[in-house]
């Protein structure tokens, strides 16, 4: 028969090497919803910097278009004045597409809520079991 602290021992290291690989597990199953998050926001970058550059271009093409268009059809009205009205309503726009962008980026699309959240839920665990 073995003697108690063998068992107990024996026990111990089962429990400890249960617990590492829970512990290993745990560390696997949070990088793979990192790296899946990770994939998305990637995508998701992508995207936003692909249609604000095309965006761009071709809104500065318009612009340009539109702004010799109507200079060349007001000139012998309005003079230098329509020069101005064009700088005020470009600066009104620049500022509006400014807020709207920021207002896209506030959206949280760009971020990574899934693991944030469960890397939140694990730190709590592991307060929880050191303070036990």
């Amino acid at each position: 028969m073995e003697p108690p602290e063998a068992n107990n021992a024996s026990g111990l290291a089962a429990g400890m090497g249960a617990l590492l690989k829970s512990g290993l597990d745990l560390i696997g199953n949070r990088i793979e919803l990192a790296s899946l998050e990770l994939a998305e926001l990637r995508l998701q970058l992508f995207k936003l910097v692909l249609f604000i550059a095309l965006g761009l271009v071709l809104s500065f093409f318009a612009l340009g278009y539109w702004s010799v268009l109507l200079v060349a059809l007001t000139w012998e009205q309005l003079g230098w004045k329509i020069l101005l009205i064009l700088a005020l309503m470009f600066s009104l726009l620049g500022w509006v597409l400014f807020f709207k962008a920021r207002a896209i980026l506030r959206q949280g699309k760009l971020s990574l809520p899934s693991t944030m959240a469960e890397l939140r839920k694990d730190g709590a665990a592991l307060k929880e079991t050191m303070h036990e």
